[in-house]
């Protein structure tokens, strides 16, 4: 049981051959010493377990060899590889910053840079987690580390290398180590598995690696646990199961029941998922990543980012094409918003299922957003199709009927509305079944004066709503201008204001809230009560006119608004303001309980 010595230090790298997932960094080294041009001191960064401590062994082994092969690899025979291998080689000088971090232990170590080697050309000082020495133990070590003997290099690593002192970096070469990938170290623990006779999935041992996060230590220390485990038969079941790691077959499960609107499925799933113990936002993290695998199998270009066993990569390629790429984006961002709002909710579970809810119904959702758009296009075909519809049959009838206003029987006959109107549409949108004119429509008022002759104004029918032949057809009438009388201008009046009756309710209101007084003979007078009406009828009033004009035959009529006269106690239309000064006349308080809560008129 002593003689037991784990995988990680078994198969740890000795030569540059064998170190794994860093090519670029091996291949620079060994340039160096075939060139023969070291430098006094060499930063090795990156994140745990990817070979920083490994290569600077490596390479002080080999720069002190004395029979190079022509790999440039240390050639294990000479005295200076024989004493390293044996670990006795006084040349090789290894310090751990974490342990030895004070201005003492830094002037220890530049008392024994003066020693020269005893065997071979130089002495080697590797310190470990360089970025755990103190300022003082830094400004102490920056001398000789710009200027050290010729027989002294100095390597150090460290895994944070943005605690380290410019005035350091500027006197190493600096090397950046890369996470070991995922197919590399799969590729490695098959090698230990092989010569440690243990039988395996390839599917295990990738969620090992996945695991392993880039670093090969941490994926050797799990491939020893997990064949602890499983007494040599390592299978992608007792893997998950011996690491606490969430089945694949989870997130598929859950994915099919959201691209089958199954809300209740996925509730079901994350409860089973709660239940075998797994964190609720690892899950989420988890989904987050299977949606991201699922889009990047959509397309063979991004399809190598996928870092899984080649059973597990053939069900993604499967549910991927099944999958809209609208869909996984709005799946990603719900997925994103309920990672980054976990840990400020009350009720976490509640707040998972929400995010399982919206998963479910994005299908739906696009649905309901697909046939809004659909009646819209419908309803815009409609109205484009009807253009411009005519005048209302009320209207129309009542412009007929208006030829027997006249009070004199030898008043000539008017010609019918269907004579002129025909051509003259108004731009008001047929209702069509269930679907009815939008109210944020702005209604136009239809000048029949300028319709028929070709002339339209801001206020009327868009031009392109209208029929070709309003602009191409010119109507001529003779009027006979034959006197009228009060009770013709009450009658005339009345069938006017019934045309602005379904194009402006407001105006239809106030042409009938008062009677009209004909004046001089052919003066009609009509008050209003304030200014606003005033402006209302100011804008029809020669669409009005000309209505008269030709309800009674004459061509003389005229129109003249003007405001009514009232007592100065009356006040027709009150304000905002003087609504509330009447209110508080009767409640003072309410005031005061303005000012308070800061409230308007």
């Amino acid at each position: 049981m002593s003689d037991y010595i784990v995988s990680a230090r078994k198969y740890r790298p000795v030569d540059f051959a064998s170190v794994i997932g860093q090519p670029g960094v091996t291949t620079t080294l060994k340039n160096s010493i075939l060139s023969k041009k070291l430098a006094q001191a060499y930063l090795f960064c990156g994140p745990r377990g990817v070979g920083k401590t490994t290569n600077a062994r490596i390479f002080a082994k080999t720069i002190n060899c004395f029979n190079l092969d022509e790999r440039v690899e240390a050639c294990n025979e000479c005295e200076s590889c024989i004493s390293f291998n044996e670990g006795r080689s006084y040349n090789i000088h290894e310090l751990d910053a974490a342990s030895n971090n004070a201005v003492e232990d830094i002037r220890n170590l530049i008392e024994q840079v003066r020693i020269p080697p005893q065997v071979g050309k130089y002495s080697i000082y590797i310190i470990d987690e360089v970025h755990m020495l103190s300022q003082s133990a830094f400004n102490a070590f920056l001398k000789t580390l710009e200027e050290p003997p010729s027989y002294a290099v100095f390597i150090l690593a460290t895994t944070e290398k943005h605690k380290i002192l410019p005035t350091i970096l500027s006197r190493c070469q600096v090397f950046d180590f890369n996470r070991i990938s995922i197919p590399d170290i799969v590729g490695h623990l098959k090698n230990v598995a092989n010569s440690e006779e243990v039988t395996f999935d390839e599917d295990g041992l990738n969620i090992i690696a996945q695991k392993a996060d880039g670093a090969m230590r941490d994926a050797l220390s799990i491939f020893d646990q997990v064949v602890s485990f499983t007494s040599g038969n390592v299978t992608y079941e007792e893997v998950i199961q011996n690491l606490n790691v969430l089945d694949y077959d989870y997130y598929f499960k859950l994915t099919d029941a959201f691209l089958a609107e199954d809300m209740r499925t996925a509730l079901i799933s994350f409860d089973d998922i709660l239940s075998n113990g797994f964190d609720a936002h690892h899950f989420i993290g988890g989904l987050s990543s299977h949606f991201r695998d699922l889009l990047v199998c959509k397309d063979e270009r991004t399809a190598r980012l996928l870092e899984v066993g080649e059973n597990i990569a053939q069900r993604y390629k499967e549910q991927s094409a099944r999958c809209q790429d609208f869909w996984l984006f709005k799946a990603l961002e719900i997925t994103s918003k309920a990672d980054s709002l976990y840990k400020s909710s009350n009720n976490k579970r509640l707040h998972v299922e929400v995010m399982l809810i919206q998963l479910s119904e994005i299908l739906n959702e696009e649905k309901k957003k697909s046939d809004r758009l659909k009646r819209q296009k419908q309803l815009q075909e409609e109205n484009k199709s009807a253009g411009s519809v005519s005048l209302s049959a009320t209207t129309a009838q009542t412009y007929n009927n208006s030829r027997s206003v006249s009070t004199s029987s030898t008043q000539p006959e008017m010609p019918s509305m269907s004579e002129y109107t025909s051509s003259a549409p108004i731009s008001k949108p047929t209702v069509t079944g269930n679907s009815t004119a939008r109210k944020s429509q702005k209604r136009s008022t239809l000048s029949i004066k300028n319709a028929i002759s070709g002339k339209m104004t801001l206020n009327d029918v868009k031009s392109s709503e209208l029929p070709k032949e309003v602009n191409e057809k010119k109507v001529e009438y003779n009027f006979s201008d034959k006197e009228v009388t009060q009770s013709d201008i009450l009658v005339a009046w009345e069938k006017a204001a019934q045309t602005y009756e379904k194009s402006s309710p407001r105006l239809y209101i106030t042409l009938k809230s008062q009677a009209p007084k004909l004046e001089n003979g052919n003066v009609i007078c009509f008050e209003v009560n304030n200014i606003s009406q005033q402006d209302a009828i100011n804008q029809v009033r020669f669409d009005i006119i000309e209505i008269m004009r030709r309800l009674l035959s004459n061509s003389r009529l005229d129109l003249r608004v003007e405001m009514a006269e009232h007592d100065n106690s009356e006040q027709l239309i009150l304000t905002q303001e003087d609504k509330f000064k009447h209110m508080v006349a009767a409640n003072p308080k309410l005031l005061e309980f303005k000012k308070r809560l800061g409230l308007e008129y």
